[in-house]
């Protein structure tokens, strides 16, 4: 789905669950109500496969504002610092461009305070939103690419390809800190998910019954792949171990497919076994 600016993650979920007349309808790699895009949605037994879209590097267009802070990195908090002119000089398009450079690669990330990280066993945000503002353990991320688009001070506006877990709203702060003006999202845009891209997906406006579904192995698309026969199908839709010939580099989740490019299971291989620990098509009884 390209989920509009406005609705929540869960909104989308409920418009699709009574537009397509289902209740196994879920999401996953959660958008806040204030950006848009790619949003994935997984129904019926595809719902399964949730893990593996999360494990995905995502692609993003952000706009950020320089010169104010917020509590939430992002235009929906509080203002807690503003430039107001105390910058003698806006940063040059030149330093501005050094600075993404440096983002990029492996490093470590402070989630924001308000984000979903829990804390305690009690989600951050909900502990912030009562006035208990933590710091938060770094996390490890990567920035695998970060290119300036767009340069026009206060704004600026940057595509980039981050790994699992990163927030998009903390780079943007953290460019900010750097450029010594400090700085919060103001717009986002998901553009990718793995090999899954904004122009494949549906508006809200044009969804119905007759919406075109993607085949979940479109989700798993990146997992090594090992073509199933039928009487191995039959035993992986039991939930058993099917006896395989695997080639020699194939480790980690591993896609069975079935005829017609049917996912049957994701699973793992072992001693010449595929043993299957999502089952997607089971096999009749």
């Amino acid at each position: 789905m390209d989920k509009p600016v406005g609705p929540t993650s869960h909104d989308v979920v409920t418009r699709v669950r009574r537009a397509l007349r289902m209740k196994a309808v879920g999401h996953t790699g959660t958008l806040d109500p204030f950006a848009s895009g790619l949003l994935v949605i997984l129904l019926g037994r595809a719902t399964r496969l949730a893990q593996f879209v999360e494990r995905h590097d995502k692609t993003y267009l952000a706009t950020a504002k320089l010169g104010v802070r917020t509590t939430t990195d992002d235009l929906t908090g509080e203002v807690i610092e503003e430039d107001r002119g105390r910058v003698a000089e806006p940063p040059s398009r030149r330093a501005v461009e050094a600075t993404l450079h440096g983002f990029l690669g492996p490093q470590k990330q402070r989630p924001p305070a308000f984000s979903a990280r829990k804390v305690g066993g009690e989600r951050s945000y909900r502990l912030a939103r009562r006035g208990v503002m933590l710091e938060l353990p770094e996390s490890d991320v990567t920035v695998h690419a970060l290119e300036l688009m767009e340069f026009r001070f206060p704004e600026l506006v940057f595509r980039t390809r981050v790994s699992a877990g990163t927030y998009v709203r903390a780079l943007a702060r953290d460019i900010g800190e750097v450029l010594g003006t400090g700085a919060h999202l103001t717009a986002l845009r998901r553009e990718a998910i793995g090999s899954l891209r904004i122009e494949q997906a549906v508006s809200l406006e044009a969804l119905s019954t007759e919406t075109p579904i993607l085949a979940p192995l479109s989700v798993v698309g990146h997992l090594p792949r090992i073509d199933l026969s039928e009487a191995q199908v039959t035993d992986v839709g039991h939930g058993r171990a099917a006896r395989i010939e695997p080639e020699s580099s194939v480790s980690g989740s591993v896609a069975g497919v079935g005829e017609g490019d049917r996912l049957i299971a994701v699973g793992r291989v072992e001693d010449k076994l595929f043993r299957p620990e999502v089952v997607l098509e089971p096999a009749e009884s």
